[in-house]
């Protein structure tokens, strides 16, 4: 019996398992005396099932150890499955014969990023369905995919190799037009409006060879505005970990322009984008006026005080931020709502704000004052006031809680209050320039 002719297909032992075999005898009447039957004599229906399990590489294995497994292999059935897993393709394209010929053209095409486009690919379907009901502005925005033969080209001008993944992204979409709103999240507080835009390759790679104090670090986003961006680390330089992205914090007295602290947000660039859209996609993210607005949402930050319901949305600003002096600047978004079922007597007027702010080492500060940004919002059944205000701490992390006192509209001298449940605020992960250590 010819050795590469043998597949086993089930356990061994007494009971043996199947055999293929092309080249040897046929023993009788197909029992070698240890179990083993002919694999040919086995139906159809369950090797197809076993088939079904494996991946496309373990199929042309299969297909490569016998006639009767190179005919199964073929069953157009296995490719389908193998083009929603790998490709997501779920119709056959016109004028594709088969879905063996459809995965063959697919991997001919894409089959560098065999290993991330289904995990890419499904974070843009996700995000362009998400757009296409709620901000189609930003859908329309999208750039058409680019060349392999244009990335092969920028890689060899600028002296680099893109990580696969990036370069996936890149095939499905060359970023955005800088139209409008950024993609990629925005924040508006005061007279400070920050929206970050995807970059195109080309227009990266230019700030790739310019920016001297991030020297081996891509751009993958900016803001028009701030002129704050995202990077992507290419080198390994500086204490960073390759294909990280962060954005930098500047040390103030800094000398050595390859090194500098960070603020991580995500281990690459799979990592980076896939969350991102999660976030946008399930609502953690909150649309404004037709923009991402970078708030992290915990459904449990909110507090009734009778009719009135009080919910906190925060967000971190590295644009105002820095590991060296410590200094990190958070925002907060709070809305203040009134139970539509209240009594309209219930109407009432925000006169005074009382807060306790903690930092992540337990230190305490009572804040209070009249009204809450310079306003005295009123609540009547069935409305709500929302408003931006900021903090800092000199810790990574911090708390804020306290309470708004009101009084009735119809009665000044009945006074009560509710409560503003505690937030937390924390920044990215930091990763510090002095021993490359990540500190959460």
């Amino acid at each position: 019996m010819a050795s590469q002719d043998v597949i086993a297909v089930g356990g061994g032992g007494g009971d043996g398992g199947d055999v293929c075999d092309e080249g040897g005898e046929e023993g009788g009447d197909g029992d070698d005396g240890g179990g083993w039957r002919r694999l040919d004599a086995m139906p159809g229906d369950p090797l197809l099932l076993v088939l079904g399990m494996l991946d496309y590489t373990d199929l042309l294995r299969c297909g490569m150890v016998c006639r009767r497994l190179r005919q199964l292999v073929e069953h157009d059935a296995l490719w389908k499955a193998q083009c929603r897993r790998y490709w997501l393709v779920r119709r056959l394209p016109a004028g594709v014969a088969s879905w063996r010929e459809c995965f063959r053209e697919m991997f001919r095409d894409l089959g560098r990023y065999v290993g991330c486009y289904a995990e890419i690919k499904g974070a843009w379907n996700d995000l362009e369905k998400f757009l296409g009901e709620n901000c189609p502005a930003l859908l329309g925005n999208l750039r058409e995919g680019i060349l392999e033969s244009v990335l092969d080209s920028l890689e060899a001008q600028v002296g680099i190799q893109f990580p696969n993944d990036f370069r996936c992204s890149l095939r499905i979409h060359d970023g955005e037009k800088f139209l409008g709103h950024g993609l990629m999240g925005s924040m508006k507080i005061s007279n400070h409006h920050r929206s970050e835009h995807l970059l195109d390759v080309e227009t990266a790679v230019m700030g790739y060879t310019t920016r001297r104090s991030l020297e081996g670090c891509l751009p993958l986003t900016f803001c028009t505005r701030t002129a704050l961006s995202q990077y992507l680390d290419m080198s390994d330089k500086g204490g960073l970990h390759k294909h990280e992205v962060f954005y930098p914090s500047a040390v103030r007295d800094q000398t050595d322009y390859g090194v500098f602290d960070l603020f991580l947000m995500g281990s690459s660039f799979t990592d980076w984008f896939t969350s991102y859209v999660n976030n946008v996609v399930t609502g953690q993210y909150p649309i404004l006026n037709n923009e991402i607005y970078k708030y992290t949402c915990d459904k449990d930050c909110v507090a009734q005080t009778g009719d009135i319901t009080v919910s906190v949305v925060t967000s971190f600003l590295p644009e105002f931020s820095s590991v060296n002096p410590p200094h990190y600047f958070f925002t907060y978004r709070i809305r203040i709502e009134m139970a539509k079922d209240a009594l309209p007597e219930n109407a009432c007027k925000l006169i005074r704000r009382f807060w306790i702010i903690t930092d992540a080492n337990g230190s305490k500060e009572e804040v209070e004052g009249p009204g809450v940004v310079g306003e005295f919002p009123t609540l009547r059944p069935g409305s709500r006031h929302e408003y931006t205000s900021c903090t800092t701490f000199t810790t990574s992390s911090g708390d804020m809680e306290g309470y708004y006192t009101f009084h009735q509209l119809g009665n000044p001298e009945a006074v009560f209050t509710a409560t503003v449940p505690r937030f937390h605020m924390v920044c990215p992960p930091l990763r510090l320039a002095q021993d490359g250590q990540l500190k959460e």
